[in-house]
């Protein structure tokens, strides 16, 4: 069941005007602009007072046999559907969605307050309109920004500063952090821990001092389960808008542009940069001290081991431009097919 009320508080119903305006899309088909919509669900699922949404073409048999009031698509999908949907139409239905769907189950609001088992260092800065949850830990000259959420269990470390609005799940530790507005972090990560760094000595292995901090801009997103390692001798720093997948491991000195995005279990070694609007895919990994371009991206499980250019898509590890790596794995499938022919 989509929108369980049990945990997804819902708001509505809308009328479609409303919905095409949060969508930025244009009304079309059987719409009365004042039809009531109680809420969303897929396509399969959706009856008369819900709307649904159609991103791609291999659902469209289920939109021909859909029940949905409504649907946001692509115009050129719209002589598909079936007679008496009201359609708004838009060229990003999956932006036309998150908004939408946004609309009816917005974030749940701020009760603010701070719970009994709560430790709250006295020294600590507390913006108006935030919760502390209960056995959070908040540490002595730490900045909460106003209408802030600390999740249960979770540390805010001395020192550390997080702007306004931001929410901290259950379970996670910050320190050595200054982080914007709006930032989330889901539960379990872990920000600002010392970074992996160590000399050979003669009698074994000396820890180097990791002396940085992690700067975390405007409306970062960071996973469930997910490091990111303080820096050593300069600062880990992550771009405004950058989302962090589940299980990522960012390495100390790393710094990452404006809405990067990184996906699950990928890890990125230290000192290594990416610019704006990389996408680095899963179970990727990226070696230390190199400088991936603009808009580049990183396929899945590619090892990179050189600097990548902006807008080049790598694949493969060691990774190599993605024409170039599929005219090799073509070039691989030839010869052992040759070699069987001649086996034969």
């Amino acid at each position: 069941m989509i929108g369980d009320p049990r945990f997804f508080p819902g708001a509505g119903p809308y009328p479609l005007a409303r919905l095409a305006e949060a969508a930025g899309a244009t009304l079309a088909g059987a719409a009365d602009p004042a039809r009531p919509i109680t809420g969303v669900a897929p396509l399969q699922a959706a009856g008369p007072d819900r709307i649904a949404f159609l991103d791609n073409r291999r659902y469209l048999p289920a939109l021909a046999v859909s029940r949905a009031g409504a649907c946001i698509l692509d115009p050129s999908n719209a002589g598909q559907a079936p007679a008496g949907m009201a359609l708004l139409l838009t060229k990003k239905p999956y932006l036309a969605w998150a908004r939408v769907a946004a609309l009816f189950h917005p974030p749940p609001a701020v009760v603010p307050g701070i719970h009994p088992s709560a430790t709250v260092a006295p020294d600590a800065v507390l913006g108006r309109g935030i919760a502390v949850g209960p056995g959070a830990v908040i540490g002595g000259r730490a900045a909460i920004g106003a209408g802030t959420v600390i999740g249960p269990l979770a540390v805010v470390g001395e020192g550390v500063v997080l702007g306004s609005a931001c929410r901290i799940g259950a379970g996670v530790v910050i320190s050595h952090c200054i982080a914007g507005d709006r930032v989330v972090l889901h539960p379990g990560a872990k920000v600002g821990q010392e970074g992996f760094g160590f000399a050979e000595g003669p009698d074994g292995f000396v820890t180097v001092p990791q002396l940085g901090r992690v700067l975390l801009g405007d409306d970062v997103e960071i996973g469930a389960n997910t490091t990111i390692d303080r820096g050593s001798s300069a600062d880990t720093v992550v771009g405004s808008g950058t989302r962090m997948d589940n299980l990522v491991q960012i390495g100390h000195n790393v710094r990452l542009g404006r809405c990067c995005v990184v996906v699950a279990q990928s890890g990125i070694s230290g000192s290594t940069t990416l610019d704006d609007f990389v996408v680095v895919a899963a179970q990727a990994g990226v070696t230390g001290h190199l400088r991936i371009g603009r808009q580049a991206r990183i396929g899945a499980q590619a090892g990179v081991m050189e600097d990548v250019p902006a807008r080049t898509d790598v694949l493969g590890s060691p990774a190599r431009p993605a024409r170039e790596f599929w005219r090799a794995v073509a070039t691989l499938y030839r010869a052992a097919r040759e070699g069987r022919r001649k086996a034969d």
